[in-house]
């Protein structure tokens, strides 16, 4: 068996389905000759426009014509046959999807009432229409025919990012669905977590979005929150009854197959990584990861395609936070993702451990609610003994070859504070000190991904919106006037770095650069994309924890140590004035 065949015995083992027509399919979209050859003829300006576009007939006789077109001209297909061929084989992308307004949209949401700047209410208004905007819902012959399409079949519609993002995606999902809510629209966010249920019972996980070529790797696995959110909102207790095991299910998906055992001393302590055990470039990004293993040695580029698709797995495609410690660290061929113990996955599992065990309790399951108990408390250790560096006020990823801590800044360091996962109230104040020695306070637009420059799009100068969720409602949760004060303050900065973007080209976008006023991102694989899913439910967020005290106008603020207690002082003083 050639590496092409054993890949699709590697694709298919988990799920115990050969249907032929889908591993025809997968060696359309997926690996294969006829996708290589599209893939590095660079027909299309990104390499994700080809593997979304649906086959006009039956996936074995478009690769049979391929095969004897590839025969015709020794595999050596010129480009305008090339192009013939696509032509009248495959459809332009989107034809599977049609256009959706949620049943539960309705005019002016309570939330929008609580903003006090008509401006910034005004606006809130308009990120509410964007839902209709964004709404999607699969055409039936998805169904009839899944093996034509790259898309995964959802049953209920659902909200997608925006832009070249067709699909939905399993992170960005989580804040999007914070947004939906805030919108009243408990009904969509229902059907979207029912599609991320299905998607668990059929292939055992979440993929990285809703495409075949998407099926080898998850995300930062956030479906237990999202139940958690949908069920907080409607109390609809009979759906976590219903989908409880499903849950369990995903979280066994990462203990089973992403864990690590990390040794301090004489103990041990079993944690988490982002990891991807499969070869092969990704199908949508096929040219670059292509050329990319060009510039190493044969050997290692099986490697190479791996780390890469950890990457992606991350949600952090790409950044030095996975080149770090590599021989080339600012080169994207250095990537080892694989050999971090990451905060931010740290921190998610260790909030969907005690978040099950408080399921179970209120389903009256205390054998499964100790277990996850259990589980919580481990982590919550291991994070402390592993992640967590007392002199820094602050958690770093775990550098598993090097046997050290990686201390460069990533808002990502202070996920446990977002996630609630630390015993000791104390940490807050610290990660607020931590904050003001990195200098993070001092960008007044956003905080940066990184402090390095490499290009890569999570990295500096690029702040992204669920990045700014992290570290504000982290802060949030601190006890201390002054820690809370600076939190509102990186919420007025944000707010105001999306508005005045907003107010000057009519859109919302995935990643904002913050080096010279706030402007679109951009960077990475990719031109920025409008949209956004995402960036709207995080602001959406914001207006609705601040909304009585974010304004539209003025300069956003320099937060220098020395400035803190001003406003602090300013804060308490407002706080007095009547309402």
């Amino acid at each position: 068996m050639g590496i092409s065949g054993f890949r699709t015995m590697l694709f298919f083992s988990h799920r115990g389905n050969f249907n032929q027509h889908q591993i025809a399919s997968y060696q359309i979209y997926c690996h294969g000759e006829l996708l290589h050859q599209v893939q590095m003829a660079k027909l299309y300006q990104d390499d994700k426009q080809f593997v979304d576009m649906p086959l006009a007939s039956a996936p074995e006789q478009v690769l049979q014509r391929f095969k004897e077109l590839a025969n015709a001209h020794n595999h050596s297909i010129p480009q305008q046959q090339l192009q013939g061929f696509l032509k009248e084989h495959f459809q332009a992308t989107g034809q599977e999807l049609q256009p959706w307004t949620p049943e539960d949209w309705k005019d002016s949401p309570r939330f929008l009432q609580k903003i006090s700047d008509l401006k910034l209410r005004a606006w809130a208004g308009q990120l509410h229409q964007l839902w209709k905007k964004l709404g999607k819902k699969v055409k039936p012959e998805v169904l009839r025919h899944p093996e034509r399409f790259s898309l995964i079949y959802s049953q209920h519609p659902f909200i997608v990012p925006g832009g070249r993002f067709l699909e939905f995606y399993y992170w960005d999902s989580y804040w999007v669905m914070e947004g939906l809510l805030l919108s009243e629209m408990p009904e969509t966010v229902k059907g979207m977590l029912q599609n991320f249920l299905d998607l668990v019972q059929v292939y055992g996980h979440v993929p990285n979005g809703a495409r075949v070529y998407y099926l080898q790797r998850s995300q930062p696995p956030l479906l237990t929150l999202m139940m958690d959110r949908y069920v907080t909102h409607t109390n609809d207790v009979a759906f976590l009854r219903d989908n409880i095991g499903t849950l369990a299910l995903e979280l066994d998906f990462w203990t089973e197959n992403r864990n690590i055992s990390v040794s301090l001393g004489e103990k041990s302590y079993v944690l988490n990584r982002y990891y991807v055990p499969y070869g092969g470039p990704r199908p949508e990004s096929y040219s670059k990861d292509a050329e990319l293993a060009d510039t190493l040695p044969e050997g290692d580029r099986e490697t190479l395609w791996a780390e890469l698709k950890a990457g992606a797995e991350s949600g952090w495609d790409f950044s030095s936070r996975w080149l770090v410690g590599g021989p080339k660290p600012n080169l994207l061929s250095s990537i080892r993702t694989s050999k971090f113990v990451p905060v931010d996955l740290n921190a998610f599992l260790c909030q969907a451990e005690k978040l099950m065990s408080k399921f179970y309790t209120s389903l009256g399951n205390d054998s499964q609610a100790t277990k996850y108990r259990n589980l919580w408390e481990q982590r919550l250790a291991a994070l402390k003994a592993i992640l967590w560096d007392e002199e820094k006020g602050a958690w770093f990823d775990y550098d598993l070859e090097n046997g050290k801590k990686n201390q460069e800044f990533y808002p990502s360091n202070l996920a446990p504070l977002w996630a609630g996962c630390f015993s000791d109230p104390g940490v807050v104040d610290k990660a607020l000190k931590y904050l003001e020695d990195s200098k993070i306070l001092t960008y007044q637009y956003g905080i940066p991904t990184s402090l390095q420059k490499t290009g890569q799009q999570w990295d500096f100068p690029n702040a992204w919106a669920p990045l700014q969720d992290l570290v504000i409602r982290g802060l949030a949760k601190s006890p201390s006037p002054r820690t809370q004060e600076v939190a509102f303050q990186l919420a007025q900065n944000w707010i105001r770095t999306n508005f005045d973007v907003y107010s000057q080209k009519s859109a919302m976008y995935e990643k904002y650069d913050i080096s010279n006023g706030g402007q679109p991102g951009g960077g990475g694989e990719y031109e920025v994309q409008e949209g956004f899913g995402w960036t709207n439910g995080v602001v959406l967020m914001l207006l609705d924890l601040y909304g009585d005290r974010l304004s539209s106008g003025t300069q956003t603020a320099f937060l220098e140590p020395h400035c803190l207690a001003a406003a602090l002082l300013l804060g308490l003083l407002l706080s007095f004035l009547p309402q």
